[in-house]
């Protein structure tokens, strides 16, 4: 079996790009891994689907943020994946282009494969809430922080989509749908605003909604993001917004 390697450029640094032997034309252009969440979830994408690829990291909340965006992204905003002359601009639409290359990233069953699109379609969209008052900053402990009645109310219907979906249809597995899909990458960032805000899961009959932010945490994928992340020195005030 090929081992593939994954390089990760840094444009906080005047770092060269490189190529792998082969062939490989694939960019993902992500910002911060510690505070961009969008970029977690198409890193995950790509990641899952078994394709070889670069990452660009940009730093955002810079001068020049925008215009090297900007270089590769038609919307100016990341992540985008740059597949040779193809460029994808938006998390759930990478994670369908990787689910093509990847099948197994959606249940096979089509009525179970409806609603994992359907829980995806709703993080896409929803919970401004805790957008808002919880965003994304893997490096800091906020707990407590952000808990305002609608962020409850956020984090209140989250917990029923894990149970729910759970129960119903992860006895393959630890993931929501059994093994890890779309759904899955989707919330990823979810459980990573669980820790930093200290929210603990409420205690469902067999501890599903717990037990499933357990598994997302372990998961190897995203013990890379998370090492990323750490990694960084780059930190942006305004995200740090409870310090």
């Amino acid at each position: 079996m090929k081992t593939w390697h994954w390089h990760l450029i840094s444009c906080f640094e005047e770092a060269e790009k490189t190529t792998y032997p082969g062939e490989v034309r694939v960019e993902l252009i992500v910002g911060d891994y510690n505070y961009s969440s969008w970029s977690m979830r198409g890193w995950l994408a790509v990641r899952a689907s078994g394709k070889p690829f670069n990452t660009i990291v940009i730093a955002l909340r810079e001068a020049d943020t925008a215009a090297r965006i900007a270089q590769y992204s038609p919307s100016g905003k990341v992540p985008c994946l740059v597949d040779g002359d193809l460029a994808i601009w938006d998390s759930l639409a990478i994670a369908e282009y990787c689910a093509e290359l990847a099948p197994s990233l959606w249940p096979t069953d089509a009525r179970v494969r409806a609603v994992a699109r359907a829980v995806s379609a709703e993080m896409h969209s929803g919970f401004s809430a805790l957008r808002t008052h919880m965003s994304m900053n893997i490096r800091k402990d906020y707990s407590g922080h952000g808990r305002t009645p609608e962020v409850l109310e956020d984090i209140a219907r989250i917990e029923a989509i894990w149970q729910d979906c759970r129960q119903r249809f992860g006895a393959a597995g630890p993931y929501l749908f059994g093994t890890w899909s779309i759904a899955d990458i989707m919330y990823a960032p979810v459980c990573m605003r669980f820790v930093t805000y200290g929210v603990a899961p409420a205690g469902f009959a067999g501890d599903y909604a717990g037990d499933y932010l357990r598994s997302v945490l372990s998961h190897p994928h995203v013990q890379e993001w998370l090492a990323a992340s750490r990694a960084e020195s780059h930190a942006i005030a305004a995200y740090d917004a409870y310090d």
